[in-house]
C-alpha cells in the first residue's frame, strides 16, 4: 500500500503494556498509520475532536468513560470512523452492548496479529467483525460474510421496559453518555441529591450495581437508540 492511501487508527488502551504493544505491531505494517496511543477515553476525545481517524481501536477499560461510551461518542462525532473494540472479557452482554452502541468489531486481546490486520481491513472496507466464539452472540452470524450495522439478526428486542418514568429514561440516555450526578442535576435543572436518587431509582430498576452495568443493559434491551 506504499502508493494506496493508509488507514489511520487511534489507539485508546488502559493498559501501557498491551498500548505499547499494539503500537509497535501497526507501526510496522505500511497498511496504517498511527495519528495517536492514549490511556484514557478522556484524553482521546480531546484529540479526536479536532482530527478524525478511520479506525479507533479502543479498550473495553478506558478510565472514567468505559469503552461502550466511548465508542458511542466515535460513531455520534463521527459515523464514518470505525471503532474496534479489544477486550480480555467473554462476555455476551458486552459483546451485543457494543455492537448496538456503534462498534464495528468486537476482538480479545490475545488475537494475533495478522488476525487483528485482517479485521481492521475489513471493518475500513464496511464489515461487523465478531472474533469466533468470542460469546455466545457470535454463533448466530457467519464471522466470513460482510455485514451491515444492522443488529435486528443477532438478537430480539427485550419488550419489558422496567417500568421506567419518562425521567428516569432521561437519566439513563445521560448514564450511557458518562453523565455524573452532577451533571445529571445541571442538565435536568434539580438538585444533585435529587439526581442522585434518580440514578439509585434506574440502577434498581434494571436491577444492576453499578453504571457500566447499567449502560449494557440497556443498551441491550434497546432502551437507548
Amino acid at each position: 500500500m506504499e502508493n494506496a492511501k493508509r488507514i489511520s487508527v487511534y489507539i485508546v488502551e488502559n493498559y501501557k503494556l498491551v498500548r505499547k504493544s499494539l503500537t509497535h505491531v501497526i507501526e510496522k505494517s505500511l497498511d496504517f498509520e498511527i495519528l495517536g496511543c492514549f490511556e484514557t477515553a478522556e484524553e482521546f476525545s480531546k484529540v479526536f475532536n479536532t482530527r478524525k481517524s478511520d479506525i479507533v481501536i479502543m479498550d473495553m477499560r478506558t478510565g472514567e468513560t468505559n469503552g461502550l461510551m466511548a465508542a458511542k461518542y466515535v460513531k455520534e462525532i463521527s459515523p464514518e470512523t470505525k471503532v474496534v473494540i479489544l477486550s480480555s472479557h467473554k462476555n455476551d452482554d458486552e459483546v451485543i452492548a457494543a455492537l448496538a452502541l456503534g462498534a464495528n468489531a468486537y476482538c480479545l486481546k490475545d488475537i494475533e496479529t495478522p488476525s487483528l490486520f485482517k479485521v481492521l481491513k475489513e471493518v475500513y472496507k464496511g464489515a461487523l467483525r465478531v472474533q469466533p466464539n468470542v460469546a455466545g452472540a457470535a454463533n448466530n452470524f457467519d464471522a466470513k460474510s460482510d455485514m451491515s450495522n444492522n443488529l435486528n439478526h443477532l438478537y430480539t428486542k427485550i419488550s419489558d421496559d422496567y417500568n421506567l418514568t419518562q425521567i428516569e429514561q432521561q437519566i439513563i440516555k445521560y448514564i450511557v453518555d458518562g453523565k455524573t450526578d452532577f451533571e445529571i442535576s445541571k442538565l435536568m435543572n434539580i438538585s444533585q441529591h435529587t439526581a442522585k436518587v434518580y440514578v439509585k431509582n434506574v440502577l434498581t430498576k434494571l436491577s444492576v450495581n453499578d453504571r457500566v452495568q447499567a449502560s449494557l443493559k440497556a443498551a441491550k434491551a434497546k432502551i437507548i437508540q
